[in-house]
């Protein structure tokens, strides 16, 4: 328990670092392919929000849902991508492929779901490849190019706030 707090502030620490020297600049294009970061800790309405995203004009297809838990039982079984502190080195390094095979996904828009910063989430929300990332205000302001003021539990208000200015944007 104590490791991975250790764990955890030692990643945060080089995430932060990190994105005191990043500059990126949000890309031009229409939202057709999104990837949604979830922290099932705070969140469990996963469907609903993959739900709302389909009833404003995204296609099931091309949403990938990343999902971070806390702990992992060990007979536990998901029918969707997880991952946990244990997935992330000392030096912030990942080791799981399914993190890898969603960091380097070019997606159009990412979705940071999570309003609470935990290093693993961080780390992920910061080496994806994504051209657009969304999130929540309460997060580093320097991880999004567009920040919505609400709590991870009002889905309906994220998402309607999303699509108003994704529109106003002219990617949607």
């Amino acid at each position: 328990m104590f490791l991975n707090h250790l764990k955890d502030f030692v990643a945060k620490k080089i995430v932060k670092k990190e994105l005191a020297s990043a500059a990126s600049a949000p890309a031009d294009g229409k939202v057709k392919t999104v990837g949604i970061l979830f922290d099932e800790t705070y969140f469990k309405e996963r469907e609903a929000l993959v739900a709302e995203l389909v009833a404003n004009g995204i296609q099931p297809e091309d949403i990938t849902v990343l999902v971070f838990k806390d702990r992992i039982k060990k007979n536990e079984t998901f029918d969707y991508p997880v991952f946990s502190h244990k997935d992330i080195k000392w030096t912030a390094a990942i080791d799981n492929v399914d993190i890898k095979a969603f960091i380097f996904t070019e997606f159009d828009l990412l979705i940071n779901y999570y309003d609470t910063e935990k290093a693993a989430l961080l780390l992920v929300s910061h080496l994806s490849k994504a051209k657009f990332k969304a999130g929540f205000s309460s997060v580093d302001k320097r991880l999004h190019h567009f920040m919505i003021d609400t709590h991870a539990e009002n889905y309906k208000v994220f998402s309607d706030e999303l699509f108003k200015y994704l529109k106003i944007l002219n990617k949607r």
